[in-house]
């Protein structure tokens, strides 16, 4: 290629370079992507979200992936949060195919933002599967991090105070080191027959996982405030990202975090599950992305028609308090300086593109639409202007 061609190229793309985004080759249906989008392969740093669905459901037999995401940078994966058919969407997304690092063996460190079962109910799938996936083939385990304990019960909602069974009361509310060690219980019938037979390892010595400690000092009420004013605190960092984290507000599920990834070639932030946060503008002051969940808030009364029971009323609520509406969402970005809103956990999944739109609505940046497999380059592109 002519140096000035291939020079003018380089320029092009390092301007446009945060808009890119690239689908693999299957974000409508489920089938194999043998690697990353070509286009993809020039940026060291890339945003791969695996699902997109937000909620305990499956859209009625829809394609669609839970929700769960991963950021890609020099070869190495860190995923953030376990929903529905996560390790499927990382395999068919090319996840497993970095060089020299086969299936997990590219992952090395997860976040989870917090304990609703949309975002963990495949967790086990690490662990269960992955000695058979690629965690073998890892030289040090993947770390997982995630929510501590609540320490306390939700509030009933309601009338019927006196009524509320409450399940395995010997520890309610466990974080997310009780919550794995509750798993291994669960299984042990699968694990030890696979250890014993199979000689498969003790999955405790591939995958290390921690409660994030919050910061010394700082006071939560979880039932009255559960993401107070603060800082944003670090959970993790190696040579290639710094992770930092702070509480957002989903009531009434505490902790329940928002997390930065600072790398080389820009910062991302997701979320999590949240309504609109001054935590997470904090959080997300000047990043290239910021990955956010949404809710459309005429579906919910598609979904919970009115006149409701009072079940459906506290359902109702909760979809209108505890998440952020897509009229609100672009204000939330806009207020953050990010330069790209993503917009993932959508509820409802299965909904129109033309109704996530309305979230440009108070927004000078990108907006762009989560599709299950999309891949986008962060910062400027590497490979191209390389001698060839």
């Amino acid at each position: 290629m002519h140096v000035k061609l291939r020079n003018l190229l380089a320029g092009l793309l390092a301007l446009i370079g945060q808009c890119l985004w690239f689908p693999a080759a299957a974000h409508a249906a489920d089938g194999a992507v043998a690697s990353a989008p070509p286009a993809a392969a020039a940026y060291r740093t890339s945003l791969v979200l695996l699902g997109t669905a937000g909620g305990r459901t499956s859209y009625n037999g829809s394609h669609l992936a839970g929700i769960s995401s991963a950021l890609v940078v020099d070869g190495d994966v860190y995923l953030v949060d376990f929903g529905e058919g996560w390790l499927r969407r990382y395999l068919q997304a090319g996840l497993g195919k970095m060089p020299g690092k086969p299936g997990l063996s590219s992952l090395r460190a997860a976040f989870i933002t917090h304990l609703h079962a949309d975002h963990v109910v495949d967790y086990p799938s690490l662990f269960l599967f992955g000695t058979t996936d690629g965690l073998v083939a890892r030289k040090a385990p993947v770390r997982v991090f995630g929510p501590g304990p609540r320490g306390s019960l939700v509030p009933v909602a309601g009338a019927n105070r006196g009524k509320v069974p409450v399940i395995h009361p010997e520890d309610p509310t466990p974080g997310t080191v009780a919550m794995t060690e509750s798993i291994y219980k669960a299984f042990a019938n699968d694990i030890n027959d696979n250890i014993r037979d199979s000689q498969k390892p003790d999955p405790h010595t591939l995958v290390s996982v921690e409660d994030i400690r919050l910061p010394a000092g700082l006071v939560v009420h979880p039932d009255q405030d559960p993401a107070p004013d603060m800082q944003p605190f670090p959970v993790y960092q190696d040579e290639k990202v710094k992770v930092t984290a702070i509480l957002v507000s989903h009531a009434p599920v505490y902790p329940s975090y928002a997390f930065r990834f600072d790398t080389a070639d820009g910062a991302v932030v997701f979320s999590g599950d949240t309504s609109p946060s001054r935590n997470l503008i904090r959080l997300a002051q000047g990043a290239d992305i910021l990955v956010h969940e949404v809710i459309d808030t005429k579906w919910i009364d598609e979904f919970l028609p009115k006149p409701r029971n009072a079940a459906q009323e506290a359902k109702a609520r909760h979809l209108l308090e505890a998440h952020t509406a897509v009229e609100t969402v672009g204000g939330v970005a806009q207020a953050s300086g990010v330069k790209t809103l993503v917009l993932s956990h959508l509820a409802p999944a299965d909904s129109t593109e033309s109704r996530w739109r309305r979230a440009q609505e108070g927004f000078s940046g990108r907006v762009v639409v989560g599709k299950d497999l999309m891949w986008l380059g962060v910062g400027a592109p590497v490979s191209v202007g390389k001698s060839q």
